[in-house]
């Protein structure tokens, strides 16, 4: 289940994940499958090579890339989760989210 986003927010981080850009959207989330863990964070592109690549680089294994067929994504949560948008400048979400 996903909360703490604005419908603006996503709209915005489908748009880019379409034009092939990588896009990051971070939201308060609750798995039961993953205790102790209340936020991830998407890491969309519609570009799969581009995406691909982009895993590689930070030393992701692409084979986890959901293949949704408008919105395909990797998801990080946990300590990468921190690492990476840290990494890529994401301040915004990382303060937004306390990470």
């Amino acid at each position: 289940m996903a909360f703490g986003i604005k419908r603006e927010e996503l709209q915005a981080w489908k748009a880019a994940v379409s034009r092939g850009e990588i896009s990051f959207l971070t939201h308060y989330w609750q798995d039961a499958r993953f205790a102790g863990i209340r936020t991830v964070t998407k890491v969309g592109c519609a570009d799969l090579p581009k995406l691909t690549n982009w895993c590689l680089s930070q030393g992701l294994n692409p084979q986890y890339i959901h293949h949704s067929p408008s919105y395909p994504h990797y998801d990080l949560f946990g300590p990468i989760q921190k690492k990476i948008l840290t990494s890529e400048q994401q301040w915004e979400q990382i303060a937004r989210f306390k990470l």
